[in-house]
């Protein structure tokens, strides 16, 4: 009965995310990134790269994150991020420091849907700017096919900018036709941004828990610049 009561409550708060983030100014106006899912292994540890390169009328910047991870329970995962960045002039350097904490809520399969929740803290480099993130993770999978949506709220603040509340959503749809080639489909929403596009995905599994998983997506901007496009690419090895 509690995880029932649980579970209707989760409902409530993530479609109340979702209601906020449609009244919620966005600060940077970019939200593509991964689309989180809601599991977490016993005893993994794992390596992952992320590089988002993005393309529109001002120019082309480009990040890069590296990042180590490790379930510290069956349902608990921590990682920490360095993440670097070049900006329209040809710079690159570091840019920010992240933690984060996913929480897996519900056993996979257990309920109609699999729920986990997020929380990431990102202070930037050398400068006093803070970004607290927090949200729920929803993944429905029916045959084949699986739905993953991420509802988040962030607030950002510090010496060096007006306090302020954002929020992101992120909608990913996936045919998993083969364990290496998973078609699919993004969808990402701020109040400044709206983008859509085509993604891959894949998994080699090997011995053990030991996997190999890669994602490459490429989003369209939907905001009215002529030329408003996002590359995203993730590489993760779990052992």
């Amino acid at each position: 009965m509690r995880c029932h009561r649980l579970i209707s409550l989760l409902r409530i708060i993530f479609f109340s995310l979702v209601v906020v983030i449609n009244h919620t100014a966005i600060a940077d106006g970019v939200v593509v990134d991964k689309v989180y899912h809601p599991y977490v292994l016993p005893n993994e540890r794992e390596f992952e790269w992320r590089m988002l390169s993005h393309q529109n009328d001002d120019g082309n910047s480009l990040g890069h994150r590296l990042a180590y991870g490790q379930s510290l329970t069956e349902h608990l995962m921590v990682e920490v991020y360095i993440v670097g960045e070049r900006d329209s002039t040809g710079d690159f350097g570091l840019s920010a420091y992240e933690v984060e904490t996913r929480w897996m809520i519900t056993e996979q399969g257990e309920y109609w849907a699999d729920w986990g929740m997020l929380l990431e803290v990102e202070k930037e480099h050398k400068l006093d700017i803070w970004e607290v993130t927090t949200g729920l993770l929803f993944e429905k999978e029916f045959g084949r096919n699986s739905l993953a949506l991420n509802a988040f709220l962030i607030y950002e603040t510090g010496g060096d900018i007006e306090s302020e509340f954002e929020g992101e959503f992120r909608l990913q749809y996936r045919y998993r036709w083969l364990p290496q080639v998973q078609p699919a489909i993004e969808f990402y929403m701020g109040e400044d941004y709206t983008g859509i596009g085509p993604a891959f995905m894949g998994i080699q599994r090997f011995e053990g828990q030991k996997q190999l998983k890669w994602e490459a997506g490429f989003i369209t901007g939907l905001n009215g610049d002529s030329k408003d496009h996002i590359l995203r690419v993730a590489i993760e090895y779990e052992f």
